[in-house]
């Protein structure tokens, strides 16, 4: 009598399972961790975002303080012919008595002064180099010989207080117009005399 060929029995088929299973596991582990790395990108992208946003109004703040005292008067009423110094405000954003950013605001420049017309014409060149026409607000006054209209450039730099040394940071820059007389024009957006050019060397 022939002996008979084993056949697959329970115990071949718990191996597969087994197998299936394992396959199964891996295949849920590695979908678990790829959501998990997903939402964490996620997470840090509208972190980010959210600080950005808070660093812009804490610098628009800062601009705000220092567009109302740009040229403030002195105290007997005359006009100021300081220029602007720079300045450092703590930002406490959320009011929980902590400063959150650290605005540096770098001394504001005047860029452009023009004489303030009613119609249009000439304009000044300030130290920032940048030229424009004169004013046209339809006043009705013909000219205001010793009044200009100068645009100042404020540039800030935001640091995250509770960032440490990470150096994360953020630059916003604004414009800003203000009403000057003549003295302060001459003192503060007269662009520079021009440096005559060095004769060349005679040729021999």
């Amino acid at each position: 009598m022939k002996p008979r060929a084993p056949s697959a029995g329970p115990a071949a088929q718990r191996g597969a399972a087994l197998i299936v299973g394992m396959i199964m596991l891996l295949l849920i582990t590695l979908v678990v961790t790829a959501a998990f790395n997903l939402s964490s990108a996620n997470l840090k992208a509208v972190g980010n975002l959210q600080t950005r946003n808070e660093a812009v109004a804490a610098a628009n703040r800062a601009i705000e303080e220092v567009a109302a005292s740009l040229l403030v008067p002195g105290s007997d009423g005359s006009p100021s012919l300081a220029a602007p110094q720079g300045t450092v405000s703590m930002v406490d954003i959320n009011n929980d008595g902590v400063t959150d950013y650290i605005v540096t605001v770098a001394p504001p420049v005047c860029v452009r002064a023009t004489k303030a017309l009613d119609s249009g014409g000439g304009g000044s060149t300030g130290p920032g180099g940048i030229t424009g026409g004169a004013s046209s607000s339809g006043s009705g006054l013909a000219a205001l010989p010793d009044q200009y209209n100068a645009v100042w450039d404020i540039s800030t730099t935001v640091t995250d207080a509770a960032a440490g040394t990470t150096g994360a940071s953020t630059s916003v820059r604004q414009g800003v117009r203000a009403l000057l007389n003549k003295a302060q024009f001459d003192a503060l957006c007269a662009p520079p005399p021009a440096t005559p050019a060095a004769p060349a060397p005679a040729s021999s």
